[in-house]
């Protein structure tokens, strides 16, 4: 896969890779999140991305959300803990319109009081329902439960409280420590010339003055394996098993992709389906999820089930886990594994919105985008002996921290 890479004067980069499609996408991804935010900032990140949509200097809110809707396109965002989206799909005719307005919104946003008042009713209503959503709310928990003293354990949302003091002081503090422009990459799929592409660019955000990242990230400090029991009084129980992993600079970190996906990933011939779904019926989803972060990582494997089956569930979990850290993969195993994990990439890939932030993420945080062949070299380089080495490393059980509401 083709793209063109471009760096502005205020060090802002561009990647675009062309697509031979009538629907184009164009995001603009910073390298800021929730981890980033100070303890009395806790949710502001994504505070800050529900209000930018709702007034510049030179819309008012309902002249952002129609600028794209007029022309059949739309503009989103998004929130993690160490990233925030902004993103349009549309018409590739109408390239020019999209990224005007996104930049519109990110650095000509005026935040009216009277729209950070109606967003933190909105806000609080995402807050509560994740309560009403334990199988949403116990991977937060579990995060808080494995960094308990680290803003990466925080969830992206805050709270109550948090929400009543964020003013616009708070807001352009917060966006004047963490929006720098050597942070930002500008990500685009579409059909577009790339020389042209630049030139809207540079026009629209080529003026913006340059910013360097001077504060670091809080490193991550010692990780102590625990094991907490809610009573929520549940209809079913919800479990999540994990550990602390690999970081997304870890060189490893693909054999642990593949061995998550092994475990318990997209497929319905996971081992945790096979097992719990498919041969027990104990539970309807059950899942492993490999999340990593710039300096640390998080598996987990989530389950929910009846309150009387939870021992057994966990036992056929433990089980599966044992089986990976001890018997290696046969020779047929593995290359199944493999085939499965490329066609999935494969077929993620060809979402071309799933495509723009896995380009744009690739950008920011390595500077370079592997194309298919390189990830399958890549893939097909892992051994049997390796994914054992990374299972012993990962999945011990005497390394393995659980979080249960029922």
């Amino acid at each position: 896969m083709e793209y063109f890479i471009h760096t502005l004067k205020n060090g802002i980069r561009l990647v675009h890779m062309p697509a031979n499609n009538e629907v184009a996408y164009c995001g603009l991804l910073l390298n800021t999140g929730s981890r980033d935010e100070l303890e009395q900032e806790h949710g502001i990140a994504h505070f800050i991305e529900h209000v930018i949509f709702k007034g510049t200097t030179h819309r008012k809110a309902y002249h952002i959300l129609c600028r794209l809707d007029d022309v059949g396109g739309e503009i989103n965002a998004y929130t993690t803990k160490e990233e925030t989206a902004f993103y349009a799909g549309f018409l590739a005719q109408h390239y020019d319109r999209a990224i005007e307005l996104l930049s519109d919104i990110i650095f000509h946003s005026t935040f009216p009081v009277n729209e950070l008042e109606k967003e933190r009713e909105v806000i609080a209503d995402e807050i509560n329902s994740y309560k009403d959503n334990p199988s949403d709310q116990i991977f937060d928990d579990f995060e808080e439960l494995i960094y308990p003293v680290h803003p990466i354990g925080r969830n992206i949302l805050g709270t109550p409280d948090t929400l009543q003091t964020f003013d616009q002081k708070a807001i352009r503090d917060f966006m004047s420590r963490t929006y720098d422009t050597d942070q930002m990459v500008i990500c685009s799929v579409g059909k577009i010339q790339f020389p042209r592409l630049i030139k809207m660019i540079e026009k629209y955000f080529g003026e913006v003055e340059q910013k360097v990242r001077k504060t670091e990230r809080s490193p991550i400090i010692s990780y102590i394996p625990n094991q907490v029991t809610r009573q929520l009084n549940t209809f079913q129980a919800h479990c999540v098993i994990g550990n602390i992993a690999y970081p997304a600079m870890e060189p490893r970190r693909m054999n642990l992709i593949l061995l998550n996906n092994l475990l318990g990933g997209q497929g319905l011939n996971s081992r945790l389906n096979m097992s719990l779904r498919e041969k027990h019926g104990y539970a309807y989803n059950v899942e492993s999820t490999y999340t990593p972060y710039i300096d640390t990582g998080v598996l987990t494997i989530y389950f929910g089930t009846d309150p009387e089956k939870l021992d057994k569930s966990i036992s056929l979990v433990h089980k599966e886990l044992n089986l990976l850290r001890t018997q290696k993969l046969g020779t047929l195993q593995l290359r199944r594994a493999k085939n499965q994990i490329l066609g999935q990439i494969a077929m993620s890939t060809d979402n071309k919105e799933n495509l723009l932030f896995t380009l744009g993420k690739s950008i920011m945080l390595f500077n370079r985008f592997d194309s298919m062949e390189t990830i399958a070299q890549k893939i097909e380089e892992i051994t049997a002996d390796q994914l054992i080495e990374t299972a012993n490393e990962v999945l011990a059980s005497d390394k393995l921290s659980m979080l249960i509401f029922k």
